[in-house]
């Protein structure tokens, strides 16, 4: 799987990331994606996917929403919020009750996503990903960011240190379509279950969320794809999973595994083993159906409380030659 790249000032992305690699290039679209072939991206569009009815256990007892033991269609929501001045338009996939834009709601209440994308990004360029989460049972909020965004003018890596407040900011905007009368989200979130998650730069952007100075307490599980520490770490214990390919040459892979070794809370580490930025994170590519299946069962168990997830994850993670797998949750 092949990803295209920008080269970016690398000493900028380094003094943002507090301490990457020495290269400095965020993936474009998968290739063979429709953003990465240049089609539109008609919302809605995506099949449901993810685990069928029959792969998904019945659920364990949570203080949360029960986990679901069916997919869900995807539906999707533009949102156009603005922190301060700064431009976060927002996607949202939802499981909903048939496919498409601004579709109503599927029956339940479901926790909540954030997903950050990478320098150049754009949320659309991770629907592969966003999509099954929200076909899993999650509402998935993704910003683009203003400085960091593909075609932001200027573009600012450094810009980067202002997007955990961003992400925070997105939470809590959607949070309050929770107990907004006639809103198609209104009953359907659960704000006590709330996760963050990203890759590269959105994956250090994650863990800003988790760290001194940014810590957002309603962020109860976060996702570091390729990515690594933004500042200390800190505040109430929160499970992370942190997702690196072994031959990263943007951000190592030791980047992210000292962070994971520091780190005193629940934690699993996904080490895609010969891989490098993102290439794992195509559909069809290797590593990626053991990235999806760990990081569903990552936040069934962190979000919904199912614990037949969590115990799945040892061996749904691991593929000889494809995937290691070490794990203190």
């Amino acid at each position: 799987m092949r990803i295209r790249r920008h080269a970016l000032v690398a000493a900028a992305l380094c003094l943002a990331l507090a301490g990457c690699g020495s290269s400095a290039n965020d993936p474009q679209p998968v290739a063979g994606s429709p953003a990465a072939s240049g089609e539109a991206l008609p919302a809605g569009t995506d099949e449901p996917v993810g685990l069928s009815a029959t792969q998904l256990p019945a659920p364990s007892p949570t203080a949360g929403p029960r986990a679901p033991t069916k997919t869900f269609a995807i539906g999707t929501r533009s949102l156009s919020l603005s922190r301060s001045g700064r431009s976060l338009p927002t996607t949202v996939w939802y499981p909903a009750t048939s496919k498409g834009s601004n579709t109503p709601v599927a029956a339940g209440v479901f926790p909540v996503l954030v997903f950050s994308h990478g320098l150049n990004g754009l949320p659309e360029y991770y629907q592969q990903l966003t999509t099954r989460f929200a076909a899993a049972g999650f509402v998935v909020a993704a910003p683009a960011y203003p400085f960091t965004k593909k075609g932001a003018s200027p573009f600012n890596a450094g810009d980067m240190g202002n997007q955990p407040a961003d992400a925070s900011y997105v939470v809590t905007k959607v949070l309050e379509l929770n107990t907004r009368s006639g809103d198609r989200f209104a009953g359907h979130l659960d704000g006590s279950h709330v996760g963050a998650a990203g890759h590269s730069a959105g994956g250090f952007t994650t863990a800003g969320m988790l760290a001194s100075g940014k810590r957002d307490t309603r962020i109860k599980a976060g996702i570091v794809i390729a990515g690594g520490p933004m500042g200390t770490f800190s505040g109430p214990r929160t499970p992370v999973l942190f997702v690196h390919g072994d031959k990263d040459g943007t951000v190592s892979w030791a980047t992210g595994h000292n962070a994971y070794a520091k780190l005193s809370w629940p934690k699993a580490f996904l080490t895609e083993i010969g891989q490098g930025h993102g290439e794992y994170l195509g559909p069809g590519a290797k590593g990626f159906d053991q990235m999806m299946r760990t990081m569903l069962d990552f936040l069934r168990w962190a979000l919904y409380g199912d614990t037949t997830a969590k115990g799945r994850l040892a061996k749904g993670a691991v593929t000889s030659g494809v995937t290691r797998y070490e794990s203190k949750l």
